[in-house]
């Protein structure tokens, strides 16, 4: 849901692949989601870690940004770091230079997600304003969820959405 929340294009497939340690369920799961415009998305769910990592990692052109939702301070890192790519004049080939400088950590309230969220729902239903996270957010959620499960049953093939 945060996925399709931040990023405006559409999922086109996916992969998932996974294994169960405990229990008939997956534990352990890895999942890509092809997007229109050559995006791609990965995820990585593992249960069994001792260790609860809550990370989003966005990479762009010229700038990449970490979210730690398990950090008390400094919960998003933006990095300048990104990819230059340049055509020799009269020449079919690509120049790549990849450059890392500054990293800046502008402040975030401390606020509980799930009370904004049960604040947000209150708000909608009082003020009648349509939630950006409504039955059809929940049903893209679910459509994408149902084809994780196609793809693991079926060795990690890719399952068109």
């Amino acid at each position: 849901s945060i996925m399709n929340h931040l990023i405006p294009e559409k999922p086109l497939a996916l992969t998932a692949g996974g294994q169960s340690h405990v229990s008939d369920k997956e534990n352990i799961a890895y999942i890509t989601v092809y997007l229109t415009n050559k995006m791609i998305a990965h995820f990585n769910v593992n249960w069994m870690s001792p260790v609860k990592v809550r990370n989003t990692l966005i990479g762009g052109e010229k700038k990449m940004l970490l979210w730690d939702d398990m950090a008390t301070d400094d919960k998003i890192k933006v990095y300048d770091k990104g990819v230059d790519v340049k055509t020799k004049e009269g020449i079919y080939e690509l120049l790549v230079s990849y450059r890392s400088s500054d990293m800046w950590s502008p402040k975030v309230n401390q606020t509980e997600a799930l009370k904004l969220e049960c604040n947000y729902f209150v708000e909608c239903v009082t003020t009648g304003a349509k939630p950006f996270n409504d039955g059809n957010a929940g049903l893209q959620v679910v459509r994408m969820l149902e084809a994780c499960d196609t793809s693991l049953k079926n060795e990690s093939k890719m399952v068109y959405l």
